[in-house]
């Protein structure tokens, strides 16, 4: 983030309410702006508030990011504003992904995207000539069926100008939440041990086999939205939810409902009952971060020591410790079961030092990290390569992990739920400044609450007429998945025939009208585009 803030000459949001959503990294670029001039663009549907401080905002239509950012790659082919050294010396697969961006020419993205032809040679010659340059973007970009293909054609642009591996570059996603980049790190994902190390890659299994004492599967394992959807199918029959809030956070909340019914047994490890709590078996109580000690590592893939603050309150645990004990309680019963004798040195930490220690002993990118380096005040990014590595700042500096850089072929696909005579709107959800997705702990900060108190839905003075809106009043929103009734706010901030909806109160869980069809590779939700259809309620 000091890299972007203090670098860049020119820094591209797209798919990110920055200001709102990372707050402390949006002052950093609106301070950017005014105190160096850097030239800001932001691409995105809504006038957010970071809009205010930019150079150029293109409005385009939600779901059309590919097309507009392979116009833009049109114009600065046209222009011959690409780093030619740097494709021919750090890339492959440039005449392909050329090919298929002039057919993109201007006129054509204007009409997919709505943003002139003006504006697209305007940003073009922003992104040709300013450099460096920075791309930042956050699930704005992701939460599409074509949320991977975003981030590939996000990559492309950035290659293409020669904007990675140096200062005030790069290709930057905002994570979504404080522990977001850690959680993958540490193997939180189906199909990679920590530091992305494919289970399916036989030597990285059998290192960890080594190391655990246990054989593991080469499988891939199932995504969050692949496996509540195969509860229905019977395909899983328990789940151990950890932190997790799935009837305020996932798609069509109806059939997340039905099909948490169906499960014959859940846990539900916690800070505080939330709407996912009925639906349990078994409640844990879990610590918040002020009650214990570890790392979170962030979006700058930082590695941040917290330190534990207070005791556990109540008959709240440790997170470690109740994973550490119930996995203790599982072996013993299948050693019991077998007639076997329990391994001796299995689930045996005293403490995060402990855990820390054997991450850095099998995951390469944090081989050089430990509590003793990060209590000393060190700023490490991974990759740490060792003890006396200062860690990585800037990655792909002279080489990227692969060899050469691979131009993807992208292609601008509609979302799959688009308004028509029975549902003429388009709905995109997010969150707001003020909670914090499924609000179970902003909901319960008095303060936050006296400033943002109940959902609104955005709506455009337009749409607000034809419906005969007056101030203050309430609007029903529906879609093919459900209904939800909240305070209309008529603003500019949405373009007519949309509206924006946050999913942070339950009593208008807006989720309730998503859509759950996924990206065929990360299978994330398409959470940004819905058709709905608008009424009034009448008082």
């Amino acid at each position: 983030m000091d890299d972007v803030a203090e670098q860049a000459k020119t820094i591209f949001i797209i798919g990110s309410n920055t200001t709102e959503q990372h707050p402390v990294f949006g002052t950093r670029i609106r301070q950017a702006v005014l105190r160096r001039g850097v030239k800001l663009i932001v691409a995105d549907p809504r006038r957010i508030d970071i809009t205010e401080f930019a150079t150029l905002h293109l409005r385009l239509k939600p779901g059309t990011d590919i097309a507009l950012l392979n116009g833009l790659m049109y114009i600065i082919l046209e222009k011959g504003y690409e780093d030619k050294a740097f494709i021919e010396s750090r890339t492959e697969n440039f005449e392909e992904f050329k090919a298929n961006v002039m057919q993109y020419n201007p006129e054509l993205v204007s009409e997919i995207t709505g943003v002139p032809v003006t504006q697209l040679y305007e940003a073009a010659e922003i992104l040709g000539t300013s450099k460096p340059g920075a791309i930042l973007w956050a699930m704005g970009i992701t939460q599409h069926v074509v949320g991977v293909q975003n981030v590939r054609t996000c990559a492309n642009l950035q290659m293409l100008l020669g904007n990675i591996g140096i200062p005030g570059g790069g290709v930057n996603p905002l994570r979504g939440q404080n522990n977001v980049q850690g959680a993958c790190d540490m193997g939180g994902l189906p199909n990679v041990y920590p530091a992305y190390q494919q289970v399916i890659n036989e030597d990285v299994r059998k290192k960890f086999e080594t190391a655990w004492g246990v054989p593991l599967s080469p499988k891939v394992g199932m995504t969050v939205t692949e496996m509540i959807p195969a509860i229905a199918e019977d395909k899983i029959k328990a789940l151990y939810i950890l932190g997790e809030n799935p009837i305020m956070s996932d798609p069509d909340t109806n059939h997340i409902r039905h099909c948490l019914e169906q499960l014959e047994f859940m846990v539900l490890q916690e800070i505080f009952p939330t709407e996912t709590a009925p639906y349990a078996d078994v409640l844990l109580p879990g610590v918040t971060f002020a009650e214990k000690t570890g790392t979170f590592t962030n979006t700058e893939r930082r590695v941040q020591l917290v330190r534990q603050a207070i005791p556990p309150i109540g008959e709240a645990r440790h997170d470690w410790e109740i994973t550490q004990e119930i996995a203790r309680r599982v072996m013993e019963f299948g050693q019991r079961k077998a007639d076997l004798s329990a391994p001796q040195a299995a689930w045996n930490y005293s403490s995060p030092a402990e855990i820390v220690a054997e991450v850095a002993a099998l995951a390469p990118s944090y081989a050089g990290i430990s509590l003793e380096r990060l209590d000393r005040g060190e700023r490490l990014q991974w990759p740490v390569k060792g003890n006396d590595h200062p860690g990585t700042p800037i990655l792909h500096v002279g080489q990227f992990t692969r060899g050469k850089g691979l131009f993807a072929v992208t292609e601008h696909i509609p979302p799959v739920e688009l308004p028509d005579k029975e549902y003429p709107m388009l709905l995109s959800t997010g969150r707001v400044l003020y909670h914090w997705h499924g609000g179970e702990m902003t909901r319960r900060a008095k303060g936050l609450l006296e400033v943002y108190s109940q959902s609104l839905i955005e709506l455009n003075p337009q749409d607000a007429a034809q419906l005969g809106l007056q101030e203050a009043q309430k609007v029903r929103v529906s879609s093919r998945r459900g209904t939800i009734e909240a305070e209309a706010w008529v603003t500019d901030r949405v373009p007519p025939g949309m509206v924006y909806a946050n999913f942070h109160f339950p009593d208008v869980p807006a989720n309730s009208l998503t859509i759950a069809a996924l990206d065929p590779i990360a299978k994330i939700p398409e959470y940004k585009v819905c058709a709905v259809k608008l009424e009034l309620v009448e008082a």
